[in-house]
């Protein structure tokens, strides 16, 4: 099995190549847009969900007809669409 060892880094600028982080610690960008897909995905679930029980669509919970999550989960799911959006930016074209 052949060692990986790790990033070539440039002659003439000394950085890492687009991809990996600077500490020497290999983290694809496919890897990372992926994180935030699924992290914005589930703030989106979320934030609907405490949306729906907020306005008092969805009951049986403390949390239902409070306008504290009718307003926060709005504002939650949209931060979760703002977050898939940069992780789908991000990824590379194939």
């Amino acid at each position: 099995m052949a060692v990986n060892p790790g990033p070539a880094r440039s002659v003439v600028t000394g950085t890492v190549p687009r991809g990996y982080r600077a500490a020497g610690r290999e983290v694809p960008i496919a890897m990372k847009s992926s994180l935030l897909i699924a992290i914005g995905a589930l703030l989106v679930i979320a934030g609907v969900i405490w949306g729906l029980q907020g306005m008092g669509a969805i009951g049986g919970s403390v949390m239902s007809g409070v306008t504290f999550w009718a307003v926060a989960g709005p504002v939650i799911a949209i931060a979760g669409l703002v977050l898939a959006g940069a992780g789908l930016r991000s990824r590379p074209s194939r």
